[in-house]
């Protein structure tokens, strides 16, 4: 392309109107979001998942619940308990198979000092609202549309799983989800919880 062809192109997007902050900031979302989603389902084709033990606390938030519970929820509400936080998607594939082990696990354990909470990334709740009506579970799930929660947590794909002890400290990283992972993270929820 010649120096003059470029320079044209260029005028020519500097006349297009102006988008909005808001409107900017969607779209750079929605593109990050899009390459997240890649590079899970990529991962995820190859039949990874990995996880990671840690021992760091868990980033404080506070986000509105949209299924299971009223109001918002925060970090605090859960202390004293093991708490696994699930960040999903619903355009994300291995989520449809995350959601319902984690409900299986929580329902089968059953305990007053366990927990899973949920976190939706979608931009848009009503995309969160039908993917639980397809794939419903029982414990609360919160959404966070601007994405802050995720960045404190430092998520690198779709799923993510947070293994919180009842002290507040992260203590494993899940990311990635595949059938049979769920039986590694049973374990892991079991050992926290024979912790005193």
């Amino acid at each position: 392309m010649l120096l003059a062809d470029k320079t044209a192109l260029i005028n020519q997007l500097g006349a297009q109107p102006k988008r909005t902050i808001g409107t900017r900031l969607k779209v750079t979302l929605t593109a990050l979001l899009f390459s997240t989603a890649w590079l899970a389902t990529a991962a995820n084709a190859a039949g990874d998942s990995k996880v990671t033990s840690v021992s760091a606390p868990a980033p404080a938030f506070t986000l509105p619940a949209i299924a299971n519970a009223e109001g918002n929820l925060n970090l605090d509400d859960f202390r004293g308990s093991v708490l696994y936080v699930d960040f999903w998607a619903s355009w994300c594939g291995p989520c449809r198979l995350s959601l319902p082990a984690l409900d299986g696990i929580y329902r089968e354990l059953n305990r007053d000092d366990f927990a899973v909470l949920a976190v939706s990334v979608d931009i848009v709740e009503e995309d969160s609202l039908d993917f639980l009506k397809r794939y419903s579970v029982s414990y609360p799930v919160v959404i966070d549309t601007e994405g802050n929660v995720p960045r404190a947590f430092e998520v690198q794909g779709m799923p993510s799983g947070y293994l919180i002890d009842r002290n507040g400290q992260v203590r494993e990283v899940h990311v990635g989800f595949k059938k049979g992972d769920e039986v590694a993270l049973r374990q892991s929820i079991d050992a926290l919880l024979a912790e005193d």
